[in-house]
């Protein structure tokens, strides 16, 4: 987004890290563990509350990253979709739920290989994360246009023009 033009309304800008959100199926999930180390895992993003800011994923009752989150709630998700050059960063503070009648609501099939007993396994939780602020990208150029920006810069020393949209969403 250059200079000259207006930024989205807030609620733009969250409709729109929704979107990005829901394109893209896998998020690393970055926790501190106990022993201040940051650890990233891959994790399928259940559903996004945009209004309210909530982000939901299934885990196991016995996950290290259940422990982690009991140590420090602070975490990191990262989306990528470089092929489409859309990128999502989200900070936030998580927690373990435990409700039966909402896991049967998120339940999807692909759950059934971690969870073989369905929703009612006795092992999983639901993990939400409160997101504090995210910042997304989107290119809507394709990799060449990219790489061409890239390299006019280099020759002429001026930055590309327009990469895309960057913004910066709080909750």
């Amino acid at each position: 987004m250059s200079k000259a033009e207006t930024h989205p309304s807030p609620a733009e800008a969250r409709a729109k890290l929704g979107e990005l959100i829901d394109s893209i199926d896998i998020a690393m999930l970055t926790t501190v563990t106990p022993e201040e180390d940051l650890h990233a895992r891959p994790m399928a993003t259940l559903r996004f509350d945009r209004e309210a800011g909530h982000l939901w994923f299934f885990t196991s009752d016995d996950s290290p990253k259940v422990n982690d989150i009991y140590h420090d709630r602070r975490v990191g998700l990262t989306y990528a979709e470089p092929d489409d050059q859309r990128y999502v960063s989200v900070a936030g503070r998580a927690m373990i739920v435990e409700d039966a009648t909402l896991a049967e609501e998120m339940w999807t099939p692909m759950a059934k290989i971690w969870f073989p007993q369905g929703p009612t396994d006795p092992r999983l939780v639901l993990l939400r994360v409160d997101v504090e602020s995210a910042q997304y990208w989107d290119s809507p150029s394709s990799k060449m246009v990219a790489l061409w920006g890239f390299a006019k810069q280099a020759v002429t020393g001026k930055p590309p023009r327009d990469l895309g949209d960057n913004e910066k969403v709080d909750y």
